[in-house]
């Protein structure tokens, strides 16, 4: 690997403005500039349970932009322990389109994920702490909406007992302290938004945030460090931000507008990905992130592969059956933005038969399309995929689903029928309750499987007449979104039968 300091001074980055951690990673405290490069979104067709090589293409089309004599950061998600122990491994790239080292950023990287946990911990420690010192506020317990967090897959975590209430762990990278880490702009932003989350309702319905608890300066201190976005490279020694993690399922699923907004300052090109599929991280890309903070990417990248647009098919096998979850994920994007491109992510042992069917579909509906060989080959792999994309960007208004004026059901409705096809929308008694409490004029964040446009795993493709069912809501008010869980997602999912860490 390049020395740290050698990749910094590759966007200009002085001595004085990282803090490197050894030879092979930093934080960078230089301040934001205005933005001056092209920001690409990298989403994907529905995946698989294996993935299907999102972060590898951005780090593809990173190296292949680099190659080109651009200036390209990408600026990516950090990997959660729980994934990285149980089913889906890590998310530094593969093959020839890595981020280095490797290890560090899969495990402990530079303490961040750590960071983030130990803060959400305190404020469930200082309200708790509350109630016992006597309760001043007069805190209802049976209210609080608060969990505590861990970094790791556990299902043994879901109910337990705490203190004479039923409680539950969330995933750290579920937390609204993740969300707000990833969505404050400076630390005294971080300092306000930490400040207004809402932990719980007084005995006679009075809302109580972190601040009445005057908790958040402490929460700041924890996170004052891991802030700073992290500076890692590729194998071919370009430029890595690396910053915050929120799962796209369940949160937001996008890296830090801190390191977004950094990257645009400095470069040509900045790469960035957005959770799972387009019906997850890229539309909360859009109607959170871009919303919340006025960003107009240039060109939305859709990442596919023969094998998971097989497995969509209802036979597993047919390709001109699974090519609808194509369909789907173009017409999802061209709601927010006409400038839409597709990438097949070629493996071995796809035949030129299966990849001329989808180059030909996509011709059909003029949609551009290209082929990445980054995985086998790096750069050079990529050389005609970043020449196209170079010539594609270009920046146009983002379409919204709603407004924020809209009824919180009006929005969840919106998002269901329109962008995901449901022919039906239920809401459960609770939810219908809560809606009536929680209305406010923000946007939401669906939760939901990302296996499946719909909330059931099971309705692959591109799945008609179904119906969504939510079954609760939260107010994120930190954050600034409210969260809308639909069918039997959970906040702290469990290992497989057959872990990764066996592998280890």
């Amino acid at each position: 690997m390049l020395n740290i300091e050698k990749v910094a001074a590759k966007i200009k980055l002085q001595q004085k403005e990282i803090i490197s951690y050894g030879t092979e990673k930093a934080k960078i405290k230089k301040e934001i500039g205005n933005p001056k490069g092209h920001l690409i979104l990298v989403t994907s067709t529905s995946p698989t349970p294996y993935g299907e090589g999102k972060t590898t293409l951005s780090i593809g089309i990173t190296d292949s932009l680099n190659a080109l004599g651009y200036c390209s950061i990408a600026v990516l998600r950090e990997p959660s322990l729980g994934p990285v122990f149980g089913l889906k491994g890590g998310a530094t790239g593969g093959g020839k389109s890595q981020i280095v080292p490797k290890e560090d950023i899969n495990l402990h990287f530079t303490g961040d994920i750590h960071a983030i946990t130990s803060a959400n911990n305190l404020l469930c420690a200082a309200l708790d702490n509350h109630i016992y010192q006597g309760n001043e506020l007069e805190i209802d317990p049976a209210t609080i909406m608060i969990h505590r967090c861990m970094d790791m897959n556990d299902r043994a975590l879901r109910n337990i007992t705490l203190d004479n209430r039923k409680e539950s762990f969330d995933i750290s990278t579920a937390s609204e302290v993740m969300a707000i880490f990833c969505l404050a702009t400076s630390l005294s932003d971080l300092q306000k938004r930490l400040g207004e989350i809402l932990i719980a309702y007084s005995k006679n319905g009075k809302e109580i945030y972190a601040k009445d608890l005057n908790v958040q300066g402490a929460m700041v201190k924890l996170l004052e460090h891991a802030f700073l976005p992290n500076l890692v490279q590729t194998l071919e020694e370009n430029p890595v931000l690396i910053h915050g993690g929120p799962f796209a399922n369940i949160a937001h699923g996008c890296n830090s507008i801190v390191a977004t907004s950094l990257g645009l300052s400095l470069a040509d090109y900045i790469v960035t990905e957005a959770g799972f599929g387009s019906d997850m991280g890229a539309l909360k890309f859009f109607d959170i992130k871009c919303r919340m903070h006025h960003l107009n990417p240039s060109l939305v990248v859709i990442n596919t592969t023969i094998r998971s647009l097989k497995y969509n098919a209802e036979d597993k096998k047919s390709l001109q059956s699974g090519i609808q979850n194509l369909v789907f994920h173009i017409e999802n994007m061209k709601r927010f933005m006409k400038n839409v491109c597709v990438v097949l992510n070629r493996f071995e042992d796809d035949s030129e038969v299966d990849i001329n069917y989808v180059k030909e579909f996509c011709q059909s509906q003029n949609v551009p399309f290209m082929i990445s060989d980054c995985y086998l080959k790096g750069s050079s792999g990529g050389i005609d995929m970043a020449s196209k994309i170079v010539s594609l960007c270009k920046t146009e208004p983002i379409s919204y689903p709603y407004e924020l004026s809209d009824s919180l059901q009006c929005k969840i409705e919106k998002i269901c029928q329109k962008h995901y096809g449901a022919s039906e929308v239920e809401f459960s008694s609770l939810v219908i309750e809560k809606m009536k409490k929680l209305d406010k004029p923000l946007p939401i964040c669906i939760a939901k499987t990302p296996y499946s446009i719909s909330d059931n795993p099971n309705l692959l493709g591109f799945p008609k007449n179904f119906k969504m069912r939510v079954t609760d809501i939260k107010l994120n008010n930190g954050a600034g979104f409210i969260t809308v869980y639909m069918g039997n997602i959970m906040t702290m999912p469990g290992l497989p039968k057959k872990p990764n860490y066996l592998n280890m």
